[in-house]
This record gives structure tokens, C-alpha cells and sequence, in this order.
């Protein structure tokens, strides 16, 4: 069982940054795949990054080259950079984890936090 609590989250202005931290519980924590996913009001959740045990990452096309996911398997934490915030970006940031596969797919992930609220002005 792992559990997971993320934390960082708040209100920015467009152009901004925020950070977000995921602690996860557990001693098997290195061997998980770690995902971001986020959900905005009356969309579905999407996928925004992850990160493999082997620090292999991907990311969405909206995200890619202002969001870095990593993480600190000594720290059992996993962290999401966001940098040039867009008021698009503004939703509920879940952390993810993954006991089996490597991928941008929610129904993949097995444990899932309780979500961070991101909330970008324009």
C-alpha cells in the first residue's frame, strides 16, 4: 500500500512558478512509476508528467519545455516545476503512482493523492 500527499499549491499570476511536492509513503517507493495528472472544473483529468524509477520522464505537449517532473527516492518524494504558469493550467493537481507501467494512462496508476488545487490569474 502507498499512500500519497501532495502539497505546493496556491494561486500565481500568469508567468509565474510554483513547485509541487508528492510524499509517498512505503519502502518501495524507487520502484514505482510517479505521475502528475490534473483535473479543471467540468474537464476530465489528464495526464501532465511522469517519471520512472530510472528518472526516464514524459510529458504532455501543453507542458512540455515549462514543467519538470522529478524525484528523490532517498526523500520518497516526487516533485513538479511549473514555470511560465498559463491561466490553462489552473485545476486540481493529483500524484500518481505506478507499481506496474510507465505511462500517460490514469487507469495504469494505482494510488492516487488526494489532489493540490493550482489556481493561475491572468
Amino acid at each position: 500500500q502507498v499512500q500519497l500527499v501532495e502539497s505546493g499549491g496556491g494561486l500565481v499570476q500568469a508567468g509565474g512558478s510554483l513547485r509541487l511536492s508528492c510524499a509517498a509513503s512505503g519502502r518501495t517507493f524507487s520502484s514505482y512509476a510517479m505521475g502528475w495528472f490534473r483535473q479543471a472544473p467540468g474537464k476530465e483529468r489528464e495526464f501532465v508528467a511522469a517519471v520512472r524509477w530510472s528518472d526516464n520522464t514524459i510529458y504532455s505537449d501543453s507542458v512540455k519545455g515549462r514543467f519538470t517532473i522529478s524525484r528523490d527516492n532517498a526523500k520518497n518524494t516526487v516533485y513538479l516545476q511549473m514555470n511560465i504558469l498559463k491561466p490553462d493550467d489552473t485545476g486540481v493537481y493529483y500524484c500518481a503512482a505506478a507499481q506496474r507501467l510507465f505511462s500517460s494512462y490514469s487507469q495504469d496508476y494505482d494510488y492516487w493523492g488526494q489532489g493540490t488545487q493550482v489556481t493561475v490569474s491572468s
